[in-house]
């Protein structure tokens, strides 16, 4: 039996998410059957980050153990070919020590969110983008992500259902880029609560598009109640563009 390290870029827009449901397709469901299809194994996927319908992921990770021997080119073919014609591509396949946990493990997540700011249609980013008419002052914006920066009670940010046993959070950066029409929010913390980011950018795009003023977004922040914040973006603007380790002391090839 083998640990293997699964590095995974998905389109999560026909998913219901990541996780596994009795009644809807989800990324986890497609990629444990592929296993199956060329090893004849039923295996378990352990995920670094949870995502939910829609959500994109660039380089999510994720465990199993397979009891097949081969070598990682041949595993990473071999998902590749039963999950056609799923959006799904099995980038890396690395064998790693027993104790590796892809969830436990992980030090940082980074997310991003796509805002395009423009009044015609998307086309080529239809799916892949929040599409905003409103004109968007992202100096305004940063100014207020700012304020998120650090150790808080996130609650302001937190969905009503999220299981997490506390709202505290350390969020380690939070900016803007932005190139022409296209806004870019980037999110780096050790870990997130259940809708953070996207209640985050809904948030702030209400700050962007001067309906609300700092004082506003910074009183609804420390009232660390969810009925004060702002609405929560959609979810094809998100995506989960990294999860990052510690000092590489798991890897056995």
């Amino acid at each position: 039996m083998k640990r293997w390290k699964l590095t995974l870029e998905y389109d999560g827009g026909a998913f219901c998410g990541w996780q596994r449901q009795a009644h809807a397709p989800s990324v986890q469901q497609a990629i444990e059957e592929a296993v199956a299809g060329f090893s004849a194994e039923s295996v378990t996927l352990h995920v670094a980050g949870r995502t939910d319908a829609g959500v994109h992921a660039r380089e999510q990770v994720a465990h199993m153990d397979l009891e097949k021997e081969m070598e990682g080119s041949r595993l990473c073919s071999a998902v590749n070919f039963y999950l056609r014609p799923h959006k799904i591509a099995l980038l890396n396949a690395q064998e790693v020590a027993p104790d590796f946990h892809a969830r436990f493990d992980a030090r940082g997540r980074v997310y991003r969110y796509r805002i395009v700011n423009r009044r015609p249609p998307l086309v080529l980013d239809k799916d892949q983008a929040w599409h905003v008419t409103r004109l968007l002052d992202v100096v305004a914006m940063q100014r207020a992500a700012d304020l998120l920066i650090g150790h808080h009670d996130f609650s302001t940010f937190r969905a009503a259902d999220c299981q997490a046993n506390s709202p505290h959070r350390t969020l380690d950066r939070l900016f803007f880029t932005q190139e022409g029409e296209v806004l870019t929010l980037q999110a780096e913390a050790r870990s997130f609560l259940y809708h953070q980011v996207r209640n985050m950018v809904g948030t702030l795009a209400l700050v962007g598009a001067n309906e609300w003023t700092l004082d506003n977004f910074a009183a609804a922040f420390a009232a660390c109640d969810r009925t004060r914040g702002g609405p929560t973006a959609p979810p094809q603007g998100l995506c989960l563009w990294d999860v990052r380790y510690g000092i590489p002391h798991h890897p056995i090839s």
